[in-house]
């Protein structure tokens, strides 16, 4: 006699209709229309939409800054007049509408801050850099969604980022083959992540104590290794051989979207793949099925045959070589060496990611992208003289991170036996 264990291949979500999403876009209309109110700004916004190589070249758009932000305004406006009488129906507010306001008010932003500046907008390069700062976030909020979607809390990332990039910096150096760099990369990911199975599943030790000490971990050794064995033998040691972009013909000619998403490196390519992978065996497959049933009622699990323990280390592992692969980003494609704590928090970034993107793989990849969007946007309006504060685009993506856990998007529940040790009575 048999038991089977029956799960959704999509998760179900109980629509539980609320005023937050309404209230949330009303305060952020009423705060973006202070700018153009309190500090207009004269001239024009010019947008550079091309990057250079396409067959069909975009021409410059250049749009009236303080005019453009306030069509803005409307737009948010009346969406969110939408979001009102929706939420008064009982109705909920769709996605859609919520990626139409984030993209208008997007666009008024860059519109007001690019006005009267000395410099064009340059959209590829800025979407591009986006793209490639947000990568390694991306892997490791992947590495995150999987690890707390089979029950264990994955506060490691940055230790397994740092350790990625370490290991690929030595390996790849050693060997000349940035393909070595990032399979050693991997290894040193699963390697992090066994040692936080290990106390998490086996001992039964607190998850969020044991990542944290992880992290310690992995930042002092490395920092020691780099000044004890790196420095010393820099030219053999720390010298890397980085990944080469790689056009993929026609696609890469594309207006606007060929230069962004295909004149990448292979780490990036990987990253398209990895994201569908994760995503299809999460909600297509059975090894996704018995990672989700661990991660939500190991009990139940564990009555259907479910191995619960070896479920768990297996996805922890799994989730390591994810994270470990965009460790390797950092010394294979950004930077050709290794240098202390250069992941400068990458780690708890991705662990924000996961919770915005409501552990889910594709949301969590977008959720990446928006704190990539707004960490290069804030260098590339330094670069074209714009007013806008620094400090204030690189606290943006924890702000939009606060009104999503709020509720901007929709309620944000982890994984019910996330956290939690399963010991069978």
């Amino acid at each position: 006699m048999s038991s089977t264990l029956t799960l959704d291949a999509q998760p179900r979500t109980v629509a539980v209709v609320s005023w937050k999403t309404p209230i949330i876009l009303a305060v952020m209309t009423v705060l973006f229309a202070l700018l153009p109110l309190l500090v207009p700004r004269p001239g024009d916004a010019t947008f550079r939409l091309s990057g250079g190589g396409e067959l069909f070249a975009l021409p410059n758009l250049v749009v009236p800054g303080t005019a453009t932000a306030w069509i803005a305004v409307a737009i948010a406006a009346v969406l969110t007049a939408v979001a009102f009488v929706l939420s008064a129906r009982r109705i909920r507010v769709p996605m859609w509408l919520t990626a139409v306001y984030i993209i208008a008010l997007v666009f008024g932003f860059l519109a007001w801050a690019a006005a009267g500046s000395s410099g064009t907008l340059p959209v590829v390069g800025l979407l591009g850099g986006a793209l490639a700062l947000a990568t390694p976030l991306i892997f490791g909020a992947l590495g995150g969604v999987i690890g707390e979607r089979a029950g264990v809390v994955n506060i490691a990332i940055e230790a397994q980022l740092l350790a990625g990039a370490f290991t690929a910096a030595l390996v790849g150096s050693l060997t000349n083959s940035p393909w070595a760099g990032l399979i050693a990369a991997m290894a040193a990911g699963v390697l992090v992540s066994l040692v936080l199975a290990v106390f998490a599943i086996t001992y039964y030790v607190n998850q969020v104590i044991v990542g944290v000490v992880l992290n310690v971990l992995v930042i002092g050794l490395t920092t020691f290794l780099f000044r004890q064995v790196l420095a010393p033998n820099q030219e053999t040691l720390n010298t890397v051989t980085p990944f080469k972009a790689i056009p993929i013909p026609l696609l890469s000619e594309i207006p606007i979207l060929g230069p962004i998403l295909f004149r990448q490196t292979i780490v990036v390519y990987l990253m398209y793949i990895v994201v569908f992978v994760v995503w299809f065996g999460m909600y297509r497959t059975r090894w996704g099925l018995r990672m989700r049933a661990v991660g939500e009622h190991p009990q139940a699990a564990d009555t259907v045959g479910i191995k619960v323990a070896r479920t768990r280390y297996m996805n922890v592992l799994i989730a390591g070589a994810i994270a470990g692969m965009g460790g390797a980003f950092y010394t294979l494609v950004s930077v050709p060496r290794f240098n202390p704590e250069m992941t400068a928090g990458a780690g708890f970034i991705a662990l924000a990611a996961v919770i915005f993107g409501k552990w889910d793989p594709i949301k969590a990849t977008l959720a990446a992208l928006l704190f990539g969007f707004a960490t290069n946007l804030q260098g590339v309006l330094s670069v074209i003289g714009s007013p806008v504060p620094s400090q204030f685009m690189l606290m943006l993506p924890y702000i939009v991170t606060i009104f999503a856990v709020a509720g901007l998007v929709g309620r944000s529940r982890p994984p019910a036996a996330s956290g939690i040790p399963y010991i069978k009575s």
